[in-house]
C-alpha cells in the first residue's frame, strides 16, 4: 500500500497514482474569508457577531439592524411585551454599550523569543493593545461582562499570524525552547471558557492566530474527501465547497464564526448530523503539531485497526496538547432537494415520545429539533410584526389549535424538520415523520415555521449581548442523556433552576429547555435560562452559581458533562468524575509527554494539574504586567 506523499505544505491522500490523478490541485488556493485578519474591523470586539448585526431599543421598542439575517430592519413589538411581562423591564435606549478600555495591560516580554522571533521567522505579529485584547477571551457570559466591565487584568501579550503547517511548527519549537505559553485561537466563539486567557499565567502568552491558514489543500473527488487548512471558518468552507457542487453539512450554531480546527478541538455537533455526522464521524485524518513532534495518522483508509485511534487524543483536546492545523474531511454531493416542515405537539412530553420513535427507527430527517412550551412561546414573540390581514389568519390558526384540536396553548410544544435528498428520498421522509407524529397527536404547522426556526437559531445568538445591556443575564448549557431518563431530566433541570431562583429571591427569570439531537441511545437537551439582573451586584457569579447547581443536577439524572461545547474551564470542576481518576491520569500522561513543559496551558480539562505544574516553574526572562 502506498504511504503519503508530501508536496511542501500540502499532504495528498494515500492510494497510489489513481488517488493522484483524481486528485484537482486546481483547486488548491486560499479562501477569502469573511473574518479579516483585523478580526474587529468586521466582528463586535464586546460581544457576539457582526458589527452591523445587533438588537437594539428605538421609541421603547426592540428592534433588529442588520442585513445578514431576516429580521434584520425589523421592529419585535412581541417581544418588546413579552420582555416586558417577563422581567418587568422597559426597553432603555439611552443606555450607553461599553467602550474600548483607553489603556491596555503592560505585555509581558521574552526577549530572546521575541528576538528569535524577528530574526528567523516571516510569521506576522502583532503587540497592538486591541489585537490582544480581542483574542484574550471567547463567548461565555463571563467573559463579555468582563470585557464590558474592564475586569482582565491578563490579556495575551503577542499575536501571531502563522500561515501554515511549517510555519505552526517552528512557532510552537520556538515557544518550547523559550518557555513561552502559547494559545491556540480559532474563531473565538467557545462557550467553555477555553480560550479565556489563564489571569495567573506568569510567563510571556503568544497568541497563535489561524485565521490566516484557511487553504483548500485539495480535493478528490473519486474518494469524496477534501484537505482544508485548520483555520477555515464554517461559512467559508461551504462556500467553497458548494461553488464545487459539494458539502460537509457540518453546522453547528456557531458555524457563521467557528472554525473548522476549533470543531475537531471541542468534538463539535452541527444540527444536521443526522444526515452528514458530527465531527468525529467527518474527520478521516488530522494533523496536529505538538512540542514533541507532529501527531498525525499515516493512511486515509476510511477505518483502520491499528491501536488506539490518535484521531480520537486529537479530537476534544481543546488547545491543551498542540495545535491543529490540517484536517481531511468527508464530503457529499450538495442535495437536490431541501425542504423544512414543523409539527405541533400538545404537550413536551408527547413531543420527546416523538423523537424516541423517530430514532428508534433511525429516520431523522436531517435536522429534528423539539421545543418545549416556554421556548415556543419565545420563539413565536420574536416573530415580526404582521399586516391586519396576516394577524387574522394567524388567530384563525390559533383558534383551530385551541378550539378543534383541543390544545392548550400553556402546553404545547413544537419541532422543526429539516429535509435533505433528492426528491423521492424528501417525499419518503416527510410522509413517515408525519405519520409517526400523528401517533402521538402532533400535526404539521407548516414548512415557512420550520424554515424560520431555523435561520432563527443563527439571530437568537445576539440576544445574549442585547439583555446584557438592558439588565437581563442569560446563557445557554447542555447534556446528552439516554432516552429512558430524558424527560425526567428536563423537568429536573427546570426544577432545580427555579428552586434555586426562589431561593435567591429572583422573581423574574425564564428557564426553557428543547430537543436537538437524537441518537439510538439518547439525545441532546439545550437549556436556555435568564433572570433580571438590574439591581443584582455581581449578576455573572450569580448566575454562575445557579448554573453549578443545574449541572448537579444534570449530572444526578444522568446527563453528561456536555454534549458538544466541551469541558474548557467552567465545566472543569467535575471532569475528573466523569472520566474517572484513572482516565484523568492517562490523559495527563499524554499531556506531559506532548507538551513537557506545559506551554500549552490553557487550564482546560485537568487544571488542578497543569496550575500545581505552573506554580513550580519559574519563568525566563519577562518584564512585569500592568493592571487595566
Amino acid at each position: 500500500m502506498a504511504a503519503r506523499r508530501n508536496t511542501g505544505n500540502t499532504i495528498l491522500p494515500a492510494g497510489g497514482e489513481g488517488s493522484a490523478h483524481n486528485l484537482d490541485s486546481r483547486l488548491s488556493r486560499h479562501v477569502e474569508s469573511v473574518i479579516p485578519k483585523k478580526r474587529q474591523e468586521a466582528l463586535k470586539w464586546f460581544g457576539w457577531g457582526y458589527n452591523d448585526s445587533q438588537f437594539y431599543g428605538q421609541d421603547g421598542i426592540i428592534c433588529f439592524r442588520g442585513e445578514k439575517y431576516p429580521l434584520g430592519g425589523c421592529e419585535l413589538r412581541t417581544f418588546t411585551k413579552w420582555v416586558q411581562q417577563k422581567f418587568q423591564l422597559t426597553v432603555d435606549p439611552s443606555k450607553p454599550f461599553p467602550e474600548l478600555p483607553k489603556t491596555y495591560p503592560k505585555a509581558v516580554e521574552n526577549v530572546p523569543f521575541l528576538n528569535e522571533l524577528r530574526g528567523s521567522t516571516k510569521v506576522d505579529h502583532s503587540q497592538e493593545g486591541i489585537d490582544r485584547l480581542v483574542r484574550c477571551h471567547g463567548q461565555t457570559l463571563s467573559d463579555i461582562y468582563s470585557l464590558w466591565h474592564h475586569k482582565f487584568q491578563r490579556i495575551p501579550d503577542l499575536v501571531v499570524w502563522p500561515r501554515c503547517h511549517d510555519e505552526v511548527v517552528q512557532l510552537v519549537r520556538l515557544a518550547h525552547k523559550h518557555n513561552v505559553m502559547l494559545l491556540p485561537f480559532g474563531g473565538g466563539t467557545s462557550v467553555s471558557g477555553s480560550i479565556t486567557c489563564p489571569q495567573g499565567e506568569k510567563r510571556m502568552i503568544c497568541v497563535l492566530d489561524t485565521s490566516q491558514m484557511n487553504r483548500l489543500l485539495w480535493l478528490n473527488r473519486e474518494n469524496l474527501t477534501v484537505c482544508f487548512e485548520s483555520g477555515v471558518v464554517g461559512q467559508d468552507l461551504e462556500r467553497v465547497l458548494q461553488e464545487q457542487g459539494l458539502t460537509v453539512g457540518h453546522e453547528p450554531d456557531s458555524y457563521e464564526f467557528s472554525t473548522l480546527g476549533g470543531w475537531v478541538a471541542t468534538r463539535a455537533s452541527g444540527m444536521k448530523k443526522n444526515v452528514y455526522g458530527n465531527i468525529e464521524d467527518l474527520v478521516v485524518r488530522v494533523r496536529m503539531v505538538t512540542p514533541t513532534g507532529t501527531l498525525e495518522r499515516e493512511c486515509s483508509a476510511p477505518r483502520v485497526s491499528i491501536g488506539p485511534d490518535f484521531n480520537h487524543m486529537i479530537l476534544g483536546s481543546e488547545g491543551t496538547l498542540g495545535v491543529i492545523t490540517e484536517v481531511v474531511l468527508k464530503v457529499r454531493p450538495l442535495p437536490s432537494v431541501k425542504r423544512y416542515g414543523s409539527l405541533a405537539f400538545p404537550n413536551f412530553e408527547l413531543g420527546v415520545q416523538f423523537m424516541r420513535e423517530v430514532a428508534r427507527r433511525r429516520c431523522q430527517p436531517a435536522s429534528v429539533r423539539l421545543m418545549d412550551n416556554e421556548q415556543f412561546m419565545f420563539g413565536q414573540a420574536l416573530k415580526p410584526e404582521k399586516s391586519w390581514f396576516d394577524s387574522c389568519v394567524d388567530a384563525l390558526k390559533q383558534h383551530y389549535v385551541t378550539s378543534w384540536k383541543g390544545i392548550d396553548l400553556n402546553q404545547i410544544c413544537a419541532a422543526t424538520l429539516l429535509f435533505e435528498g433528492d426528491l423521492k428520498d424528501v417525499e419518503r421522509q416527510e410522509a413517515l415523520i408525519y405519520e409517526i407524529a400523528a401517533k402521538f397527536k402532533g400535526f404539521p404547522a407548516g414548512g415557512q415555521n420550520g424554515e424560520r426556526g431555523y435561520i432563527l437559531t443563527f439571530v437568537i445568538a445576539y440576544i445574549r449581548d442585547f439583555g446584557l445591556h438592558q439588565g437581563i443575564v442569560a446563557e445557554s448549557f447542555e447534556t446528552s442523556v439516554p432516552w429512558d431518563r430524558c424527560s425526567l431530566l428536563c423537568r429536573s433541570v427546570k426544577q432545580r433552576v427555579m428552586s434555586e431562583c426562589q431561593k435567591r429571591q429572583i422573581n423574574f427569570y425564564t428557564v426553557s429547555c428543547r430537543v436537538t439531537q437524537t441518537y439510538d441511545a439518547g439525545a441532546c437537551i439545550y437549556f436556555y435560562f435568564g433572570f433580571r439582573s438590574i439591581d443584582v451586584e455581581d449578576p455573572v457569579e450569580l448566575f454562575e452559581s445557579i448554573e453549578h447547581s443545574a449541572r448537579d443536577e444534570i449530572l444526578a439524572c444522568g446527563g453528561s458533562l456536555s454534549h458538544h461545547h466541551g469541558v474548557g474551564k467552567i465545566r472543569s470542576h467535575w471532569y475528573r468524575d466523569a472520566v474517572t481518576e484513572t482516565g484523568s491520569s492517562l490523559f495527563g500522561a499524554a499531556k506531559k509527554h506532548l507538551d513537557p513543559k506545559n506551554i500549552f496551558a490553557l487550564g482546560n480539562l485537568l487544571p488542578q494539574v497543569q496550575e500545581t505544574e505552573e506554580k513550580a516553574r519559574v519563568p525566563e526572562v519577562v518584564t512585569a504586567k500592568a493592571k487595566l
